[in-house]
């Protein structure tokens, strides 16, 4: 007689775990309770207290509005919110926003669903979560080609945007005026103090400024040549 064969147990995710992204991704599966996890140089981490209003929740949706503002004046172009991404066998981060170019850019949206490569720019939002976001994500958005880093340290009342330049993050310097002005992204323009000020009419009158730019205008026409 043939024995019954027993239920394939998986093992839950917890913190620290030391796994590779196929086993992590297995895991994250079978845990559709957890809404983020995010695997940072083979260590897991979960993310699961509650979120607050003041130091997540608005600061998220100012940064998404302003991202999808852009994405809406620029074509060939997407906003993903918590999207996870897979750099590698160790790294398969989930960041609070990412904006990437669709066709002609160094990420691949996999059959599966999943990005596959690091987007142009991410962005992350950042509490109690500031130490991993400033440090060992801060190194593999680097070492995997992500043009622009924008994390804003909400508890300190600061906003670090980091562009990538010979292989290394150099902090964006504001102009004279205070804005800071994306490197890769013509047009992407910030008032900093608007921002973590949760200044939503100012942050949209600044990138307005840089959407009717004259290096917009042609980063457009360069996505329409290429957009599908």
């Amino acid at each position: 007689m043939t024995p019954a064969l027993l239920p394939i147990t998986i093992p839950r995710l917890q913190n620290g775990d030391t796994l590779d992204s196929d086993e992590f991704m297995l895991r994250y599966h079978a845990m559709p309770e957890v809404k983020k996890a995010e695997l940072i140089e083979g260590v897991v981490y979960i993310m699961s207290s509650p979120l607050r209003a003041d130091v997540h929740g608005d600061p998220h949706a100012d940064l998404l509005l302003w991202l999808g503002t852009y994405r809406l004046r620029t074509p060939n172009l997407r906003v993903s919110d918590n999207a996870t991404i897979r750099f590698d066998r160790r790294n398969v981060p989930q960041p609070d926003a990412h904006l990437r170019i669709v066709r002609g850019g160094q990420s691949v949206l996999a059959q599966d669903g999943y990005l596959d490569g690091g987007p142009e720019l991410v962005a992350e939002v950042a509490a109690s979560s500031v130490s991993i976001d400033r440090n060992a994500k801060f190194r593999v958005y680097r070492d995997h080609g992500v043009r622009e880093y924008v994390l804003w340290r909400v508890e300190e009342g600061e906003i670090d945007w980091f562009v990538l330049r010979d292989g290394q993050y150099v902090a964006l310097s504001p102009g004279e005026d205070g804005i800071l002005r994306s490197e890769f992204y013509p047009g992407l323009w910030l008032d900093p103090a608007a921002m973590t000020g949760l200044d939503a009419e100012r942050v949209h009158e600044v990138l307005s400024e840089g959407i009717a730019s004259s290096q917009h205008t042609e980063f457009v026409e360069r996505m329409r040549q290429v957009a599908p």
